[in-house]
């Protein structure tokens, strides 16, 4: 059997660059916002069941089980997958809502019922500016989303200077709070899961920038600049 034959190329223009025996393969996968954005608004009802006494203070532990066992898995899962989707932003903020709503409900879980707690304060305190932070970043391409990380950020404000010793009317602040966040949540959740199935916008969600091409574009705006994406360049 004859050797196989040596690579040749135009010795004019040089050897091929690398993006012309370059393959990036990728897998396409459902949007995890409308499960993100659905599980925030059950947390949201739940968390202020417990503030606005809807359910009695012994009652609360059961409560904040259903957040512990429902509402964190279902979020971190939504997290996970905006990571696998490319979307980094939206990863972030689901996977900070997600590990924030377990130490919520395990500190109150194994505190006394209608306690404050300084620890808790201090948590809650320290993400909500964090929460603002990712809210900035989410302003240019998804403004309903940062709509719902700034609300959450001040439910978490209020809830934390309650838990500092603040009034009980900053804990019944924030239970209010918290519905019009469930509300919103359950409306933004509802028109991403349209928006998914009928591949176009249904309900208004403010989509701008790469968001919006990135639903109304064609394969090109996809693919654009994929090669300085997490997963495909050297380092992160």
């Amino acid at each position: 059997m004859p050797p196989p034959a040596a690579r040749t190329y135009d010795t004019a223009a040089g050897p091929p660059r690398p993006e012309a025996l370059t393959r990036i393969m990728l897998r396409p996968l459902a949007s995890s916002l409308p499960l993100g954005f659905f599980a925030f608004g059950t947390g949201s009802v739940l968390l202020s069941a417990v503030q606005l006494e809807w359910v009695p203070l012994e009652q609360s532990r059961p409560v904040m089980l259903l957040v512990l066992v429902f509402v964190v898995p279902l979020q971190l899962l939504a997290g996970v997958f905006a990571f696998l989707s490319r979307d980094g932003g939206a990863a972030c903020g689901l996977s900070v809502l997600g590990c924030a709503w377990a130490g919520t409900a395990l500190v109150t879980l194994t505190g006394a019922p209608g306690q404050p707690s300084a620890g808790l304060a201090v948590f809650l305190l320290s993400v909500a500016p964090l929460m603002l932070l990712l809210s900035a970043a989410a302003i240019p391409g998804k403004p309903l989303f940062a709509v719902l990380l700034m609300v959450g950020a001040c439910r978490f404000g209020l809830t934390g200077a309650y838990e500092a010793g603040g009034a009980t009317v900053l804990r019944t602040a924030a239970g209010w709070v918290g519905v019009a966040l469930a509300v919103f949540a359950l409306y933004g959740g509802f028109a991403l899961l349209l928006e998914d199935s009928a591949q176009r916008t249904v309900l208004p969600l403010g989509r701008r920038g790469r968001a919006r091409t990135s639903l109304q574009g064609d394969l090109g705006h996809q693919l654009d600049q994929t090669e300085r994406e997490a997963g495909v360049r050297r380092q992160l």
